[in-house]
Formats: C-alpha cells, sequence, structure tokens
C-alpha cells in the first residue's frame, strides 16, 4: 500500500497512544505528548506553542523532519520512521510551589544541552548496549561517528512580565543505512544504532527511555537550583565526556584559533582548555569549531 507507514517493516511507526501511557502524567513525567507524521522542526513547532503561551512539559515527537536543525544551522534529517526526533518545552524561569522550585537563573541554562547529552548516554547505553560518549558539548559519538545532536533555543515570550522558555530538541539515527547517511562536510562522520552493532533498534522503548532520563536529570537540576555540580549532572557529564583530556584545536568567530589540552568543564559548563597564555573557558555559543 503506498504510503503506508509498514512498508518498512524494519522501521514500524510509534505509537502515540502508548507513548503517552508511558510518559504522559499522571503515570509519566510529561505534561502533554504529541506524535507528527512529518514537520519541518520540531524545535520549531515546540518554540511556536511556547510563544503562545503552552505551560512547561510539551513534547513533541517527529516520524519524519525535513528541515531540522543543528547547531549554526546544520541540517539534521533522516528518512521516515528510521531515527528519533523529539523536542521539549522547559521554563527553568517559572517557578513551581508544589515542587518547591525556585527560579533558576539564566547564567545555568547552558547545562540543558549537556544535560540532554547525558540522558541520550544513559539511554544508547542501556538499551542498545553501544558503547558511547559525547564530544563536547553535545554530540553523541557512537563507534567513531556521530550518532545524535542537541539543540537548546531560547524563547522569548510574546507577552511581557513572562521569563523566557527553553527548547530542548534531539535527534537521533536509529536504523539509517551506510547509503542513507548524510555527507559529511566537515567533522565527524555520521553512523546510526544498527550500523554501530546496537543490539536493539526498537525506538518505542528508546523514546521512552531517553525521555524519561531527560525528565529525571532535569528534576535533580531543579530541585538543586540549576547547581549542576551539587545535582551531580557535571559529574555524570564528565563520566561521558570524550574531549575532556584530549588536545583539541578550536576555531573561534573572527577567524581566532586556539589548541591547547581540553582539562575540563566548569560550573557553568564551559569547556576549558589549557593553552600556552594559560586556561580559557569557552561557552557553546562561543566555538565555531571543534577538533
Amino acid at each position: 500500500m503506498p504510503g503506508s507507514p509498514y512498508t518498512d517493516l524494519d522501521r514500524p511507526p510509534l505509537s502515540v497512544a502508548r507513548l503517552r501511557r508511558a510518559l504522559v502524567a499522571p503515570h509519566g513525567p510529561w505534561r502533554r505528548l504529541e506524535l507528527v507524521v512529518e514537520t519541518g522542526s520540531t524545535n520549531a513547532d515546540v518554540a511556536e506553542a511556547a510563544q503562545a503561551g503552552e505551560p512547561e512539559g510539551l513534547v513533541i515527537v517527529a516520524e519524519r523532519q525535513v528541515t531540522g536543525r543543528g547547531r549554526r544551522g546544520r541540517v539534521w534529517q533522516s528518512p521516515p520512521r528510521a531515527g528519533i526526533a523529539t523536542s521539549v518545552l522547559l521554563r527553568p524561569a517559572e517557578a513551581v510551589a508544589e515542587r518547591d522550585w525556585t527560579p533558576v537563573p539564566t547564567s545555568r541554562y547552558g547545562w540543558l544541552p549537556l544535560l540532554a547529552g547525558v540522558a541520550l548516554v544513559e539511554s544508547v547505553t542501556r538499551l542498545a548496549e553501544v558503547e558511547a560518549g559525547l564530544k563536547w558539548p553535545n554530540d553523541l559519538l557512537v563507534g567513531g561517528g556521530k550518532c545524535a545532536g542537541i539543540l537548546a533555543e531560547g524563547i522569548s515570550p510574546a507577552g511581557a512580565g513572562r521569563p523566557p522558555a527553553v527548547v530542548v530538541g534531539m535527534g537521533l539515527n536509529v536504523t539509517l543505512r551506510a547509503e542513507e547517511l548524510p555527507e559529511r562536510t566537515t567533522g565527524l562522520a555520521a553512523t546510526s544504532l544498527q550500523l554501530a552493532g546496537a543490539t536493539a533498534t526498537d525506538r518505542d522503548p528508546l523514546v521512552r527511555a531517553l525521555l524519561r532520563s531527560l525528565a529525571d536529570w532535569y528534576d535533580r537540576w531543579r530541585d538543586a537550583g540549576g547547581d549542576a555540580v551539587a545535582c551531580g549532572l557535571r559529574g555524570a557529564y564528565l563520566e561521558s565526556c570524550l574531549t575532556v583530556g584530549r588536545p583539541v584545536r578550536v576555531l573561534l568567530p573572527g577567524g581566532e584559533e586556539l589548541t591547547g589540552e581540553a582539562t575540563g568543564v566548569d560550573a557553568d559548563g564551559r569547556l576549558v582548555v589549557s593553552t600556552a597564555a594559560g586556561d580559557r573557558p569557552l561557552a557553546a555559543g562561543d566555538v565555531l569549531h571543534l577538533r
């Protein structure tokens, strides 16, 4: 049947009913979940909802993204049902009385994409049983290739008096075949869980595990007022980070280039590079390219 989601039996469709039962309150950590067959960008969809006043806890999952975006406008897309494309709406600047959550200072928002990276590593290592790590700030590496990317965006409110929201989007290559991978232009070649020898590539449990882990780490981070050290997030990130302890070459805006050793990640989530001129902390927004 033309157009049927069952034409490729290795890539069955997700069930919105099953995902909602597992992930939406009262039995799950999220407030609302929507599944779409195709969209331009789940981040753009969630951002639009945020500007319209949507409360925290919205999740949008797409079977296919056609104009998904990565950092600095890079394109992230895959064939239908070959990966996981999802975005969530967070409002860390808002107090939540029933959780005793106070507003998180915007200076700590830089940890949110790193938090999502930790959730990705936890999910794929446990379910797919592959060795995974993070290239700072948040590229998921599996078998030496890039298997997932994360994009966090601040969203200004439509009306005055409401603090900004944050949309966190994640794109994970699950069953892409070698001929379906995006052409390499810069940086690491792409890969997928299937190509890396994953023991499981069923997207339903992967989506559940990823969104549960993301919610768990977000809860811990909010409980600690956004303090990544106090909630254990910084320690978990450092355990997964493949960049720390290695020589790096960093291209900065304006053509400046730094070389040195990545020695750690500071309390604000910045990569610390030891250079001949001394230690240099770098925020993700300051870096054009890292090798």
